[in-house]
């Protein structure tokens, strides 16, 4: 509550605005480092899983990096092994068991 009533100050003291100031500097690259990890972390799993180096994934820092990032997976061949042919997804799942008969409803007596 005091951070909002400072804000809606007129005339701050300068002393309190440094000091104001030099808290959110501190905490800035700490956000961003948080921000880069939460973006870097997925893609080096995707790169690795595409048969790509996963070192790619450091294109994010790079200022539009991550358009060229999204370039090189959207429209390169990935190195990854084809499905046999003629698989589908319903023939990789053993034959479920019959369900139980269901009584009739509504119970007849």
């Amino acid at each position: 509550m005091h951070f909002l009533a400072l804000i809606q100050q007129n005339n701050i003291d300068p002393e309190t605005a440094k000091h104001l100031v030099g808290f959110f500097l501190a905490f800035i690259p700490i956000i961003i480092l948080i921000g880069l990890a939460i973006v870097i972390v997925p893609f080096w799993f995707i790169c690795k899983k595409a048969g790509f180096s996963p070192w790619l994934s450091l294109l994010y820092i790079v200022p539009l990096g991550n358009l060229v990032l999204y370039y090189i997976l959207a429209f390169a061949e990935w190195k990854v092994v084809p499905a046999p042919p003629g698989w589908t997804q319903y023939t990789q799942y053993p034959p479920q068991p019959p369900y139980p008969p269901q009584p009739p409803y509504p119970p007849q007596a």
